[in-house]
């Protein structure tokens, strides 16, 4: 686990008690924080953003951000899926109006200014819950079924956020946020690899004849390269297919 969010859990986490809730602006000051310090780039900082709207980017951020480290940053899987419970367990709390966390006091607001349903914030929830179960991808239908759970919903949010969420906008940004998860997991290859997950579907590496030992020994042959260029312009497409939107 990462020193800094083994932190986090020890101020925040469920082991602690807080009878008195934290203020809406020390909340917002504290995903302020963690969008702008983490160790990912998070484009929320970005001048394209509207003044307006940058503390309600912050404030999905955090969430994601939390979501996704209770997933990756907690070595036991059996934990990890006890905390996502426990997160859950806050997400439902804060729409009910009883929010305490600061991550959830900050995101109560952003909720009722822009009438977000809980949906998507708990299929990201039904992601990372996969993420403990599931490390090899047999089909690609089946890595498009993470997809729509993993990527897909933060689309979603951002279209709240704009005030412009609609079937067609839904359906566009569907394509563009699987293009994009698609072209993550293929730039971060070996690095899945590494701790045990493998996103390239197991019926394509069939296909191009490239196996886990080729995987393991890190081979860059013919088979891989064409295995590759096979993904990435499948990503491209999701990515063209979503083009309307912009």
């Amino acid at each position: 686990m990462l020193a800094s969010f083994a932190e986090e859990l020890k101020r925040y986490g469920p082991d602690v008690s807080s009878s008195v809730p934290i203020s809406r602006e020390a909340a917002q000051a504290y995903c302020r924080r963690l969008a702008r310090t983490h160790y990912e780039n998070f484009t929320v900082a970005s001048c394209l953003v509207p003044r307006g709207l940058r503390q309600h980017f912050y404030n999905i951020y955090a969430y994601c951000r939390w979501s996704d480290d209770l997933a990756d940053e907690v070595p036991d899987a059996s934990h990890s899926e006890a905390l996502l419970d426990w997160w859950e367990s806050l997400l439902d709390d804060c729409y009910a109006g009883r929010a305490r966390h600061p991550v959830f006091v900050a995101l109560q607001d952003t909720i009722d200014t822009f009438a977000i349903p809980d949906r998507p914030l708990r299929d990201l929830l039904v992601a990372f819950r996969q993420d403990q179960r599931t490390t090899i991808y047999e089909t690609f239908d089946d890595l498009l079924g993470y997809c729509r759970n993993s990527a897909n919903p933060v689309g979603h949010l951002v279209l709240y956020l704009g005030r412009s969420f609609d079937d067609t906008n839904a359906a566009y940004s569907d394509s563009i946020c699987t293009g994009l998860q698609l072209a993550n997991f293929w730039q971060d290859v070996a690095r899945d690899w590494d701790i045990g997950r493998v996103y390239l579907p197991r019926s394509d590496c069939q296909r191009f004849g490239y196996d886990d030992a080729m995987f393991a020994r890190r081979e860059t042959n013919d088979a891989f390269r064409e295995l590759m260029r096979f993904q990435v312009d499948r990503a491209e497409r999701w990515l063209r297919d979503g083009h309307p939107l912009i």
